[in-house]
């Protein structure tokens, strides 16, 4: 694993070093290896093929456009829409927009913190939940607002927030227990 610093910016972003198959990607750098200013649109093929952007697919866009492999890096490190470590099964991107700021969505962010014992950008050690706050869903009338795997909840309170995470968690306990039960 390596990290890559953005430079003014007073913060690191950790570059996954994931094996990964390359191979998966074929079909998107053909279509658009040739076209020019397309590194965000494979970017984000990429980040739909693989969930987040890993080292090594950052080196194989490079080398396929063509582009040195800083500008694959700088493109990527400077939109906030790229990952680059996994995300649990589910994604909680909690807005911060104005709307939601002034409803109350940093007590939302600190009672899921404490429910889920992660910071914001972190994901769970049973690899069930990514908690990432966002500057604005879009959704300023439900303020405050999250989005979980697409799907909107709000108004929130902080109460309201942990019993939607605590309610998906039961879900997927129930699921494994399933599972176990038709193994045997």
């Amino acid at each position: 694993m390596q990290c890559c610093c953005e430079e003014g910016k007073g913060s690191s972003v950790r570059l996954s070093g994931a094996q990964v198959d390359l191979d998966l990607l074929n079909e998107v750098l053909a279509h658009y290896r040739e076209q020019e200013g397309s590194l965000v649109t494979v970017l984000q093929k990429a980040q739909e093929v693989y969930g987040f952007l890993p080292l090594a697919v950052m080196r194989h866009i490079a080398e396929q456009m063509g582009v040195k492999p800083a500008k694959v890096f700088g493109v990527a490190t400077f939109y906030t829409q790229f990952r680059f470590q996994p995300v649990g099964k589910y994604l909680i991107l909690l807005c911060q927009g104005t709307a939601c700021h002034v409803n109350g969505s940093e007590r939302i962010e600190t009672a899921l913190c404490q429910e889920l014992k992660i910071k914001a950008e972190e994901t769970t050690g049973d690899g069930l939940f990514t908690l990432s706050n966002v500057a604005c869903l879009g959704c300023c009338s439900l303020a405050p607002v999250m989005m979980i795997n697409g799907r909107a909840y709000g108004p929130l309170t902080p109460d309201k927030a942990v019993s939607i995470v605590r309610d998906l968690a039961k879900k997927e306990k129930a699921l494994v227990k399933e599972g176990s039960e038709n193994e045997n």
